[in-house]
């Protein structure tokens, strides 16, 4: 704007009215030209397409092993969220591949604005499931809260984020062309969505951690169960807390990074720097999706995906499903329910059992009926 000719604009207009104009102008280019340069562009630059070639086929990747593994190992919402969050993100590189040719293509701007701004919202409702099953499967009581509610804590809060988002980007999209006043709020509501989502991301850690020191205190304890210490020095079920740990961390860290970048309002120098946003944003999401897929809790943490298929396995009734969850046992068959969980065999009777019950007592009845005759 500050390049803008001052003797294109007409007397008497406010500073309003101005800026109205300039976004009219600008967003009537089409391509780059003396008139309408590349830096006149939000992102002001040419953006890289061998980085974003390269961002697409690392996010494809994980989306397809993310798929591969969640239908094979039936962990359903662990996996579509996962999915839907890389499948965001393919999206959006895909878009910034098509502004290497022309950084003035609306539609792609949009597309890689809108896809990769939510999918890391998607992303950590998958990491937020993991803490239910990791406090279910050490020690329920050790949680400040039921472990079966941290579900409907996090995801409600993470959707809420996604939404005021959303909301943003539907201002700033439809009053682009108009209104420069409403495409700043529009900004603001991005803004205040991810600054929201950076609270719950906090909130979690909080939570994961005071449940991490408790864990850690109780298993050093003569208190501890066997079962739970074997798990919580198993090599496996540590790797996947690592990978939880570190994909946590790079969307915490992509998140601050947005604040920053989005506070300038649109086509500022932070929103304009290409390396920042390769690193900050484009790395800080693919790290974490590639751990997130490849350290799959199917195959690291098996007690999470008994759990995730138990409701989909053929005879499974509601009965063995809550006795296989270590909040509803009782008292005298908590051992052997805890042997379940803590080995990851969460599934009902065996076919050979169940059908040996029924034949069983029939033999009974009528043995007592021919003696009595």
């Amino acid at each position: 704007m500050d390049k803008f000719d001052p003797s294109m604009i007409p007397p008497g207009m406010d500073q309003q009215d101005i800026q109205d104009m300039i976004a009219n102008y600008y967003y009537s280019c089409k391509e780059v030209t003396p008139y309408c340069p590349v830096e006149a562009t939000t992102l002001g630059y040419y953006p890289n397409r061998g980085i974003n070639i390269f961002f697409s086929i690392g996010f494809a990747l994980a989306m397809l092993v993310t798929l591969v593994l969640g239908v094979w190992k039936k962990t359903w919402s662990y996996m579509a969220f996962i999915t839907a969050g890389c499948a965001l993100e393919f999206a959006g590189y895909a878009a910034r591949i098509t502004l290497t040719d022309n950084p003035w293509n609306k539609n792609a701007f949009e597309t890689q604005i809108v896809a990769i701004i939510l999918a890391p919202t998607l992303i950590c409702i998958s990491i937020y499931l993991t803490l239910k099953h990791v406090c279910l499967s050490l020690n329920p009581a050790l949680s400040r809260v039921r472990p079966h509610l941290y579900p409907f804590i996090f995801v409600p809060l993470d959707v809420s984020c996604l939404c005021v988002q959303a909301i943003g980007g539907s201002l700033a999209a439809s009053a682009a062309l108009t209104n420069f006043e409403m495409v700043q709020h529009g900004n603001r509501c991005i803004i205040a969505g991810i600054v929201l989502q950076v609270v719950v991301l906090l909130f979690f850690g909080v939570s994961a951690g005071d449940y991490f020191l408790r864990v850690k205190n109780w298993i050093k304890s003569d208190e501890a169960d066997p079962e739970a210490a074997a798990l919580w020095h198993d090599k496996k079920f540590r790797m996947f807390m690592y990978a939880v740990a570190g994909a946590y961390s790079g969307i915490l860290i992509r998140c601050i990074y947005r604040i920053a970048e989005m506070a300038g309002g649109w086509g500022n120098p932070i929103m304009q720097d290409e390396p920042s946003f390769i690193v900050l944003e484009g790395f800080m999401v693919l790290i974490p999706c590639i751990l997130l897929a490849f350290f799959s809790p199917g195959i690291l943490f098996p007690q999470m995906a008994a759990r995730m298929s138990a409701p989909g396995q053929i005879g499974l009734g509601h009965k063995d499903v809550n006795k296989s969850d270590p909040e509803k046992q009782s008292k005298p068959e908590g051992h052997e329910s805890r042997q379940r969980v803590a080995s990851g065999d969460e599934s009902g009777p065996s076919e050979t059992q169940a059908n040996d019950g029924p034949t069983s007592t029939s033999a009974a009845v009528q043995s007592k009926n021919k003696e009595e005759a």
